[in-house]
């Protein structure tokens, strides 16, 4: 059974942690600043609450707390995919990674955008800012990931 699972992880590229690591604040630091009015509400409720205590107590502590967490996960996980893509396709060049990232956009992101606008008749201005958070989750992802590096060690020296 344990050959059987090491077999199961050598499909899996091999990442280098710190990659992962600065990958997932880059991502969810892009994140939060769209989230930013909801996290600046839930502080607003928090000062005006009576104490700590009853603002923890809250809903709006729990979603705010949800939510948090739910996008530090997200940015971690779409921080490996983008990682592992990137050494799998051996980008190396800046060029690369930007191709790289401007596919990624188009294949995850350019279908709701234009949903969004077409069918949805959204704000075109949140529909901008949408794209904005996009590209940065994608083709900055991919060029800042491709600055540091996302080699292990072990996988330079094969």
């Amino acid at each position: 059974m344990s050959n059987f699972a090491s077999h199961q992880l050598d499909y899996l590229p091999s990442v280098k942690p710190s990659a992962i690591a600065l990958g997932t604040v880059f991502n969810h630091v892009a994140n939060l600043a769209v989230l930013k009015p909801v996290f600046g509400e839930a502080y607003t409720r928090a000062q005006a609450a009576n104490s700590k205590e009853e603002f923890l107590k809250s809903k709006e502590a729990a979603s705010a707390a949800t939510l948090y967490g739910s996008t530090l996960v997200g940015s971690g996980m779409q921080t490996y995919a983008v990682a592992a893509i990137l050494n799998h396709t051996g980008v190396l060049s800046y060029k690369g990674a930007a191709y790289l990232g401007g596919l990624l956009f188009a294949a995850t992101s350019v279908p709701a955008l234009v949903s969004q606008v077409f069918t949805e008749r959204r704000p075109v201005e949140m529909v901008a800012i949408k794209a904005i958070v996009s590209m940065v989750d994608t083709v900055g992802l991919s060029l800042f990931l491709t600055w540091w590096g996302t080699r292990p060690a072990h996988d330079l020296l094969r």
